[in-house]
């Protein structure tokens, strides 16, 4: 078993059966093919003839400044899931990402596990987070994806209170890993692309191998490439269309 696994698992037996099922059944939209089947809103599909562009876990003044330069020269816009504690110390850089006509959006306060149900600190960071980025950017943000996407019902009831929509991605870079190179993250996105998807790719190392930002820097110009060639438009999920998602099974409210 995967050993980052262990604490939730061992969590999770602590908990009355029915609160741990509301906590972490909608963590089985993880599962790719469980969200194209039935939550397509989550997985970010949209319109056929797009490709959303999305970045996590920035802004890091090291390296997003390299991506907004990069994404300049391609005349490319996209969405940056930001951490609310990161774009509050770094506020002058999260506000040149809106600047630049870049989406901002949610990923949670600071980019930790859920292991425990919290639904009062997952309001509270939500909210913060929300409230940063409308004082910093000038507007309330749209969307929410939860740090490592692993979407709780505790996280995903907090982020529709705040008016978030949640979505994960169609096709992710693994650009994270050690082993990431400009080849093989334009590989793991170009065996995945199809019109309509929602690209996953990091604009930090804070939470992965040190430098793998550099290897999707290095492919970011043949990925956008690759989705022209192909005939599609690039952009924010702004404008890309996704549907809006029911409840995920599990999750605890009524659908609204």
């Amino acid at each position: 078993m995967n050993p980052a696994r262990r604490p939730l698992r061992t969590a999770l037996t602590l908990l009355p059966p029915a609160l741990a099922a509301a906590h972490i059944g909608p963590a089985g939209t993880w599962l790719p093919a469980v969200r194209r089947a039935w939550f397509p809103g989550l997985a970010g599909t949209g319109h056929p003839g797009h490709i959303a562009l999305t970045f996590d876990d920035g802004p890091d003044p090291r390296s997003t400044p390299h991506f907004l330069d990069v994404l300049d020269t391609l005349a490319v816009r996209a969405t940056f899931f930001v951490l609310g504690e990161s774009a509050g110390r770094h506020s002058g850089l999260t506000r040149e990402i809106a600047d630049r006509g870049h989406e901002l959006a949610v990923h949670g306060w600071t980019h930790d596990r859920p292991w425990l149900p919290r639904p009062g600190q997952d309001a509270r960071d939500i909210a913060r987070t929300v409230g940063v980025l409308r004082e910093i950017g000038g507007r309330a943000p749209d969307w929410y994806r939860p740090p490592y996407g692993i979407l709780t019902g505790g996280r995903w009831l907090a982020a529709r209170r705040a008016g978030l929509r949640t979505v994960l991605w169609s096709v992710w870079a693994k650009d994270w890993r050690a082993d990431a190179t400009p080849a093989s993250v334009r590989g793991a996105v170009r065996a995945g692309l199809r019109g309509g998807g929602t690209v996953l790719l990091h604009d930090s190392d804070r939470v992965a191998s040190p430098d793998c930002w550099r290897a999707t820097l290095g492919a970011l110009p043949q990925l956008v490439s690759d989705c022209r060639d192909a005939g599609f438009t690039v952009g924010p999920l702004a404008d890309h269309g996704v549907p809006r998602t029911v409840r995920p099974a599990g999750a605890p409210g009524p659908v609204r």
